[in-house]
């Protein structure tokens, strides 16, 4: 659901502004602060001023870092942690020093490593033989157990065990379960998977795991210009949901992603719009309005936990090429809404 073609290419070619949650008795109870967090994208290059001084403007008080693997689709196999081809905020000494950065300005971390796919979808990967499913399962958890170890060194506060794979989940749950027990041999910290929004109700394994984690890009309105009203009337719907499957989960709820882009119609599926974006254009009110509707619509749910924000680039790098109307609310009307919210949370 996100593009990723110049890290991909690589592969290839070698802004100024704390109250706990109430819960209910059907919800398992948490005395942790929502987190105000933002996903934070890897960088080419070492940082040259501290990223972190930004992040603690908006009030944010958890980023997270995603190091990213690939997987060519029909490819049995995870690529990372490659000098040719990736950046150095997601080689091991990145993620390192981000990780150092944010503890030393009282920020938390939740380490995010994800797959990327190019021409294709994370949740749609699949393969046709038993024995392609082994060799990607073996180098899947590779990947995954080489940053649980990283997380555990640099005392990460949780980890994320995988993102959006909605195929493999469906059809390889014991894989799953068995992954958060190795996971748990190494790591003590808290343990979240990042499902999409519409697969969130079918996984098998919330049971095994810390929080209930939602990528939340509901499909809301396709008005170009929807008020913050008209989408909270919106988010009715998909909210009635979520509170009922946290009271069956008895499990806080995560946006482990929640954001829009700032462009017109930014309220619709997001897929669909990161595929037009040339064509549409710039539309900071509608990103601000639609921010502020999910916001306000669930900072009063006693369930939600808070979640990340997609996305945030350090220093404004790691962009590529349309930061105007990309998810960051850096420098934009968004960025004020996500202040004001995030001191208020």
């Amino acid at each position: 659901m996100k593009t990723r073609f110049i890290y991909a290419t690589l592969l290839l070619l070698g802004l100024a502004c704390n109250t706990n949650p109430q819960t209910t008795n059907s919800v398992a109870k948490t005395d942790v602060p929502r987190m105000k967090g933002l996903n934070f994208v890897a960088v080419p290059d070492p940082f040259t001023l501290n990223p972190m001084t930004a992040v603690t403007a908006v009030s944010a008080d958890w980023i997270a870092i995603i190091p990213y693997g690939f997987t060519m689709l029909g490819k049995p196999f995870v690529k990372y942690n490659t000098n040719g081809g990736q950046w150095w905020g997601e080689r091991p000494e990145g993620v390192t020093k981000t990780i150092e950065l944010a503890h030393e300005a009282h920020i938390h971390t939740l380490l995010k490593p994800q797959v990327y796919v190019p021409d294709g979808f994370t949740g749609n990967l699949d393969y046709s033989t038993e024995a392609d499913w082994q060799l990607w399962e073996q180098d899947y958890e590779r990947f995954i157990l080489f940053f649980a170890d990283i997380a555990a060194k640099n005392k990460v506060e949780m980890l994320c065990i995988g993102t959006e794979f909605k195929t493999s989940v469906m059809k390889h749950p014991d894989f799953w379960r068995k992954l958060i027990v190795k996971i748990r041999s190494q790591y003590s910290g808290k343990l979240i998977y990042a499902a999409n929004w519409d697969e969130y109700e079918n996984v098998p394994f919330w049971n095994d795991l810390d929080y209930v984690g939602v990528n939340a890009y509901f499909p809301l309105s396709k008005e170009q210009n929807p008020s913050s009203s008209n989408l909270q009337k919106a988010w009715l719907a998909p909210i009635a949901k979520l509170k009922a499957f946290a009271e069956k989960s008895k499990k806080q709820i995560v946006f482990t992603e929640y954001g829009y882009m700032s462009v017109d119609g930014c309220a619709d599926a997001s897929w669909e719009i990161e595929a037009k974006k040339d064509e549409l254009a710039v539309n900071e009110k509608a990103q601000a309005e639609a921010l502020d509707a999910l916001l306000t619509a669930f900072a009063k749910e006693p369930w939600w936990q808070g979640g990340f924000l997609w996305k945030w680039f350090p220093n404004m790098e790691g962009h590529e090429g349309y930061p105007e109307k990309d998810y960051t609310p850096q420098g934009k009307k968004a960025e004020q809404v996500l202040c004001r919210w995030y001191k208020k949370l």
